[in-house]
C-alpha cells in the first residue's frame, strides 16, 4: 500500500438518511484517526488496538472479491503503535477482523478491491480465540441479520465495533489481550412519515467460562511460559448501548437514545446485575 496515493474518504457521517458521527472517546484520550475505504478506525496508540471503528455498508452494492490474506502494517503511523504479526505468530490466536472483511467491499470493482485490502491492515485486527463455535458464527453474522432487517432503508446500515480495553486485560508479548468486544449497528426507518434512527448493541465475551478456573494463576503461568492467556468459548449478548458506553468510556448518547432495547436500566441493582444482557444462541433471539 503506497501512502503517497492512499487517500480514502473513510466512514461517511451522512451515509444514512440521518447524520451519525463516529463514537468519540472521552476528552484527553489520545487516538489516531485512520480513514480507509468506506470505514474509519480510531486507534489507541498506547494499547496499539482500535478504540472504535465505523463502517458504512451498502447492501445493494456489495461485491464478492477474492479474500486474499495480505495482513500489513499501516505506513501512515509508526509501527510501534500497531499490534502486528509478532502477537499472532505460532499460537492459536486469530487476527480478528474488527470491520468485517466483506462489509466495506462495495461500489465499483476497483473500490471494492481496495476496501477488501484495507480490512487486512493490522489496525483493523485484535487478538481473538481461535476456536470456531456457534456463538462466534453468530457474532460474525450480526451485520447480515441487521442488514436484512433494514431493507426499508435503501439496504444500508452503519456498524461500529472495537475491543473493550480494560487495564486488567492479560499481557501477552507486550500487548494486553482484550476479553470483551462490542458492536453497535445503526439504520434508519420511517415511523409516522418521519425518518428515525434505530440502533442495537452487542457484546462478545471471550473470557473463560469455567467457574473454578483460576484466571490469575493461569495468566501468570502464561506470562512465564510465553503462551497466550486462556480464552473461553465465545458468548454473544444483546445489551443496552448505555452499558457499552459505560464499558468503553465512549460518547454513545445518540446511539443510546435510538436503542431498540427498552431502557429499563433503573431496575438494575447496585451489584452489577446483567439482567438486561440477553445471551444469544441464534438469530431468533435478536431484538430489532
Amino acid at each position: 500500500m503506497d501512502a503517497a496515493i492512499f487517500s480514502p474518504t473513510g466512514y461517511d457521517d451522512n451515509f444514512l438518511d440521518l447524520p451519525l458521527q463516529l463514537p468519540t472517546p472521552s476528552a484527553g484520550t489520545i487516538t489516531r484517526e485512520l480513514p480507509y475505504t468506506h470505514f474509519t478506525i480510531l486507534l489507541d496508540p498506547v494499547r496499539r488496538l482500535a478504540i472504535a471503528t465505523g463502517v458504512n455498508i451498502n447492501g445493494d452494492q456489495l461485491i464478492d472479491v477474492d479474500r486474499g490474506d495480505d495482513w500489513h502494517l499501516d505506513p501512515r503511523i509508526p509501527n510501534n503503535e500497531q499490534t502486528g504479526e509478532a502477537v499472532y505468530a505460532k499460537n492459536d490466536l486469530d487476527r480478528g477482523h474488527l470491520v468485517r472483511r466483506r462489509d466495506p467491499v462495495w461500489g465499483d470493482a476497483a473500490t471494492a478491491q481496495q476496501a477488501n485490502a484495507d480490512t487486512f491492515a493490522y489496525t483493523n485486527a485484535a487478538p481473538q480465540a481461535g476456536a470456531f463455535n456457534q456463538s462466534k458464527e453468530l457474532w460474525l453474522g450480526l451485520e447480515d441479520h441487521v442488514l436484512t432487517y433494514a431493507h426499508t432503508n435503501k439496504n444500508r446500515i452503519s456498524v461500529f465495533t472495537a475491543p473493550v480495553l480494560f487495564e486488567e486485560d492479560p499481557v501477552y508479548r507486550g500487548v494486553r489481550i482484550p476479553q470483551l468486544f462490542w458492536k453497535v449497528a445503526a439504520w434508519t426507518t420511517t415511523v409516522d412519515a418521519a425518518t428515525v434512527l434505530q440502533t442495537a448493541g452487542f457484546v462478545l465475551d471471550q473470557r473463560p467460562q469455567l467457574a473454578d478456573l483460576d484466571l490469575d494463576a493461569l495468566r501468570a503461568q502464561a506470562l512465564i511460559a510465553g503462551t497466550p492467556p486462556p480464552l473461553g468459548p465465545y458468548r454473544t449478548y444483546q445489551v443496552p448501548i448505555m452499558d457499552i458506553a459505560g464499558l468503553t468510556g465512549l460518547d454513545l448518547m445518540t446511539f443510546a437514545d435510538a436503542d431498540v432495547l427498552a431502557p429499563v436500566l433503573a431496575v438494575r441493582n447496585d451489584t452489577g446485575d446483567r439482567g438486561l444482557w440477553v445471551e444469544l444462541s441464534d438469530e431468533s433471539g435478536i431484538h430489532l
